[in-house]
């Protein structure tokens, strides 16, 4: 085995994943991650369709199979859907990577109850949705994985806005809840936290390229990785992984 990363042993082969935010950045170097690992992958998305068919067709590119899924993941309804639809093309999922999630840049004195609303939705309530949605089959082959995609900003107070800062400290509670009540099931249940990861916007790049003591951003494939070692790793839930470059310590 020497030579071998950790990585580069697990084997998700006859898994099937579901990655929510599909359509690019972490969620479609996560999605074509899990690939290249063996799963097959659905992928989820809101808007972005033709993004997500790009990353479909780069996992099918890789022997696997994929299925894009439309939804709004704030909406049970629409959740329900999804996982039915993945279900149905692809088998029940063994899998679930909570990607989704959405910033909106508010000064404190700004954020109005409807704001609040919505980012907690999208980025907390979510991932409640999505989880409960997939646990039945989890539970009853005993084994599944989760993963959930929080921020630095969990831990630093962040930048984005409170509302933000909330939802994602929100989802690292809940994964911890979940882990705890999960295990003897046979579930894992983990974060990644990564902060200041490159966008493509090469002015806000700079940017934040200062802000890294390492003296450069991380990249989505980075962040892939981590989910990776979270969903291939039995002997640890309940824990958060940060990909920060130097500017905390978790």
């Amino acid at each position: 085995m020497r030579g071998l990363t950790r990585s580069a042993m697990i084997d998700f082969t006859g898994k099937v994943a579901l990655v929510t935010g599909a359509n690019l950045g972490i969620g479609q170097a996560t999605a074509l991650a899990l690939a290249r690992h063996g799963a097959d992958v659905a992928l989820g998305y809101r808007e972005d369709a033709q993004g997500a068919q790009a990353t479909g067709e780069q996992v099918t590119a890789l022997g696997r199979r994929a299925v894009t899924v439309q939804a709004d993941v704030s909406r049970a309804g629409e959740v329900a859907a999804m996982v039915e639809t993945v279900g149905r093309a692809l088998g029940a999922v063994d899998i679930l990577i909570n990607n989704a999630g959405w910033a909106r840049h508010q000064p404190l004195e700004e954020i109005s109850e409807a704001d609040w609303d919505i980012v907690q939705a999208v980025n907390l309530k979510s991932v409640f949705l999505t989880t409960q949605a997939v646990l039945a089959h989890m539970r009853a082959q005993r084994w599944g994985r989760i993963v959930n995609v929080s921020s630095g900003a969990a831990h630093t107070g962040g930048i984005v806005g409170i509302h933000y800062t909330a939802a994602k400290a929100g989802v690292e509670g809940l994964t911890r809840a979940y882990a705890t009540r999960l295990l003897p099931d046979g579930i894992t249940v983990n974060v990644v936290a990564p902060m200041l990861i490159h966008t493509g916007e090469k002015r806000d790049n700079e940017a934040r390229q200062k802000r890294v003591p390492l003296g450069r951003q991380g990249y989505p494939d980075e962040v892939a990785d981590a989910v990776i070692l979270c969903a291939g790793t039995e002997f640890m839930t309940g824990q958060t992984v940060h990909l920060n470059g130097g500017v905390y310590y978790g």
